[in-house]
Order: structure tokens, then sequence, then C-alpha cells
């Protein structure tokens, strides 16, 4: 998938600060030129997006339902839309060492740089140790990789920090991977990252997952802090990672700001909707948070390889619509998806809705033309499976979490302290940098060179005997058209070619994460072992 880069002379602009270098001189200035949306909706929204061209060139390994292949169909999609042309768009500065280990442990972080597909035989305890190997395979490019998907979360949330409204990176939203420890095909969790982040600026930050799987990294990381409310719509029972319960609710400081609405197969946009709307509704007035990350993880829509819900692409992203609405910066990630055709058009869709454009149906040829036949639509209908969510066991489940909101009196503040400082990125050298190329079809404008104690509840210990993620990719799914297909299938879906980036339940004390001091870590077992002391800057002055 080597890709050719066209020079299109245009004037030089700055460096926008923070985040990411600008790729398009015409939006650098503006941090975007989004479209008004219809009705109470109609603010312009300036807008950001994050990639890089080389992500789509890691792959997790044959077989492996991780493709990031995916983000590139995605980015030739939303260029032939000519969505390109209507936010910023920037090439992420990847991720350094310090950035990634003010919240990853720094041995974890040492292994990820130093692992190689070569030398891992060598290092079979550390593999163990850290879960990497099975749902988490160690590949060509897994640290560049990891430092890509995260700087670009992390320079998402300094964009907004700075006022832009809406920042997307489509690489990003790795849910699952904790402090010590890869889980479900994620090795860095950019999401936490990007909270920590945004508490520079604001005293509340809300976090909403509407990927099929529970949210338990970034739920884990901030369970006991009010400062980030996390709300997680995924499917409950014997389905990975097994944590996610109605009654975890979160703990001590945090008690009551861990939201969790498990839900059953087959559910569909109607059903979902009931649920996501009022549940947001009163959670945006009892929190009121200064920003919000939303993760998109599109293994929730119907057909999908590893997932059993039945949503719509226009379902799904009625939940970006909707939170979109409140006129709150917003930070759009990726996450799962794993039938790639269907994820690049959510995603594609989601960008259009972010920006308030809707696109049409008939979908332009584009360079990965032949994945979305025989239609060739950017929407796709649902299946006909049942939808086992009853209305008895829905209207339980929102009463119960409506009712848990009511004990939340008022939005918690945070004591006046010295903000630390924003996360700095290196200024190109414009020795080295040539500004005056613009982007292709599907590739980014500009060429760049970087220098480089929580109790659980007894639901929460069965993680310890969930089995790993993929293994669901050899249990049946029901693919679009209601037909049952195995895991393993790919349909019309050719082979990505791709090369580059799993399960334990370490909790943290996120009011340490929330700026202040360290907190603990403890292991299911319930040892508990003490943080290293955080940077300087999140240490009171």
């Amino acid at each position: 998938h080597t890709q050719t880069r066209k020079n299109n002379p245009s004037p030089k602009t700055p460096p926008p600060r923070g985040g990411g270098v600008a790729m398009d001189p015409s939006s650098a200035g503006a941090g975007g030129n989004s479209l008004p949306s219809v009705g109470p909706d109609g603010q312009k929204r300036r807008v950001c997006y994050f990639y890089d061209s080389e992500v789509g060139n890691y792959y997790y390994g044959q077989g492996h339902p991780m493709k990031p292949h995916r983000i590139r169909m995605t980015h030739s999609l939303l260029a032939q839309y000519g969505l390109l042309d209507q936010m910023q768009v920037l090439r992420p500065n990847p991720a350094r060492d310090r950035d990634l280990c003010r919240f990853h442990a720094d041995d974890y972080i040492s292994f990820l740089r130093s692992v190689t597909p070569e030398t891992q035989q060598d290092q079979i305890r550390a593999l163990k140790r850290f879960n990497v190997g099975e749902d988490c395979p160690v590949f060509d490019g897994l640290y560049s990789f990891c430092q890509t998907y995260a700087g670009a979360s992390v320079g998402g949330a300094v964009k907004l920090n700075h006022g832009l409204d809406i920042a997307i990176n489509w690489s990003g939203g790795l849910h699952h991977a904790k402090k010590c420890e890869a889980s479900g095909f994620c090795y860095v969790n950019d999401i936490v990252l990007a909270i920590l982040e945004l508490l520079k600026h604001h005293q509340r930050v809300l976090y909403v997952d509407i990927d099929i799987h529970h949210g338990d990294g970034v739920e884990e990381a901030f369970y006991t802090t009010d400062r980030v409310m996390t709300v997680s719509f995924h499917k409950f029972g014997d389905y990975f990672p097994g944590t996610g319960d109605v009654r975890d609710i979160g703990h001590s400081k945090g008690k009551y700001y861990s939201l969790n609405v498990p839900l059953d197969d087959g559910i569909d946009d109607e059903s979902y909707q009931s649920l996501f709307k009022p549940i947001m509704a009163k959670v945006m007035e009892v929190f009121q948070p200064g920003a919000v990350v939303l993760q998109c993880g599109a293994d929730s829509l119907s057909g999908d390889r590893l997932g059993c819900f039945n949503l719509s692409i226009r379902g799904h992203a009625e939940c970006v619509k909707y939170m979109r609405s409140f006129n709150v910066p917003l930070l759009l990630l990726g996450g799962g998806g794993y039938t790639i055709r269907n994820v690049a058009r959510c995603w594609c869709y989601e960008t259009g809705v972010a920006l308030g454009q809707e696109l049409e149906d008939k979908m332009p040829v584009n360079e990965y033309y032949e994945y979305f036949g025989p239609d060739y639509t950017l929407h796709v209908a649902p299946s006909n499976m049942e939808n086992k969510n009853t209305r008895y066991e829905l209207d339980n489940i929102r009463t119960k979490l409506l009712d848990n909101l009511s004990k939340l009196r008022h939005a918690p503040s945070v004591q006046f302290q010295e903000r630390p400082p924003d996360t700095e990125f290196p200024e190109p050298d414009e020795d080295e940098e040539d500004q005056d190329e613009r982007h292709d079809d599907h590739d980014s404008d500009m060429e760049l060179d970087y220098h480089t104690p929580l109790e659980d509840s007894a639901r929460r210990s069965t993680i310890q005997g969930t089995r790993v993620k993929r293994e669901s990719a050899g249990a049946e799914t029901k693919d679009q058209d209601g037909s049952r297909v195995t895991g393993e299938h790919r349909g019309s879906e050719p082979m990505a070619e791709d090369i580059s980036p799993s399960k334990q339940a370490h909790q943290v004390d996120a009011n340490a994460m929330a700026v202040d001091e360290p907190g603990n870590v403890k292991t299911e077992s319930g040892s508990s072992t003490k943080l290293p002391d955080p940077p300087a800057i999140y240490q009171k002055p």
C-alpha cells in the first residue's frame, strides 16, 4: 500500500499550536470550515481531523480481525465525498515515552518499545506479564503504531483545549488497554491520555462509549474520581471483557460517576435510542462536562464480524449527532469494528455528521470501490435478527440509571490550583519540511519529519476467567443479509495488507489521574501497589 503524493503549491502557513501539523493551508487559520446543520443545532463547528498515511500499513497478522487498513479506507471515502476540504486536516505528532507514561507504567512502555517479532521468543515472561501475544500480538512497527494513534488523540484534546469545537481521530478509541497490560487488541489507552489532557482545562470530562464491548480500561482508570464520568453502552453477558454490569457504579468519590448500560443481542436503532437519549440528556444536565469524548466503535453495527447488535449506520451516527447538539467540545474516536467495509462507511458518515453535512447514499468511485459492492451505497440495511432486548428490560435499565443520576446533587468542582502546562509537540524544522504539498485522494497534505484502592464487585473479578476477545471471531455471527456466517468468513471483503500494532483488570485511582497526587493500583486478587510518582506537571505546586 505504498502511496504517492501530489505537489500543489500553496501559500506557506505556520503550523498550528500543538497536536499536529496543518495539512490544508486554507483551513489552518480558521480551524475548519464546517457546514451549518439544520434546526436548533445549526451552529457552525470548527472541526479538525487527524490522519497519518502510514496507519493503514500496520498489520496485526493473518486472520486477526483488527485491521488498521480500515482507517485508510475511511480516509479515501472522506476525500471522495469532499469532506477533507471542510475541516482542518492534521498529521499527528507521535506520542513520546513521557506522554504515554502519564497513564501507563514505565516498564510496560519500555517493553512495547523494545519487543519485536524476532525477539519476542526471548521475552516469554514479559509477554505473559503484559498479556501480549494472543489477542494483542507482536508485529512490525507495534510501538510506532501506538505512538501514532495515541499522539492523534492527545493532539485532538490539545486542539479542543485551544478553542476548536470537534476533533476526530478514527485511529484511536482503543479502550481496553490497562495501565500495565494490553487487552482486547489494545496496547496503549489513547482515550485515558486524551482525557488527562482535557482535564488540564476542564473541571469535568464526560466519556461515552458506543462500542459493542464494555469500555473497561477507561472506566477502571477513572473509577474513583468525580471529575470524569464514564458511560458505556455494550453487550453484557458471556462476552468480552465480561465487565460492565449495571450495578458497577464507581467507588469512593467516583460513586455514581460510572454508568453501565448492559444490552442483549439484536438491539435495533429504536431500542438503542430509547436508552441513549434520555440517559445522555440527564448526564449532560447533572454532570455539566466541559468536554465530551465519544468512542464510536463500529462493531455495534449490524453484520459486524465480531458483533451481535443490529444498529444501522444512521442509528449509530444518531449518537454522534445527539452529543454534537450540546455544543460542548467533542472528541470523536474510533474503536472496534471488524467488517471493515461497514466501518469505513460508518466513520465517513459520522464525519459528515460532525460537519453538519448530509452525504449522498450513492458512493463516489474511490480507491476501495470494490469493497462496497454490489450496491456501492454508503448505507446498509440492518438484518432481520431477533431483538432480545424486551421493552420491560429496557425500561428497567433506564429507570435504574436515571435513579442513579438523580443521586448526583450537583456538578463537582475542583479546588483552585495551578494548571499543568499543555502537552507540547516539537515544532517542525522549516528546512526539513515542505509545506507546499497537498493531499491527494488517499493521503495526508504534508510530509513531515518528527523528533521524536479500588474495590471490585464480585462480578468484576470474573474477568480473569473470561475468554479472549478474538475467540468470538470463530463464533457464528449474522451478516448484513441475516444469513449465518462464521467469524472467519470475509465475504466480498478483500484481505487488507497492513503491517503493524490484551487483559488484566488493574484499577487506577483516577483522582490521581485527574491532576492531583498519585493513586494506588489494585489487582484482581486485591494486592495493592503504589503508582510511580507522576510527572512534575501533575504534582501540586
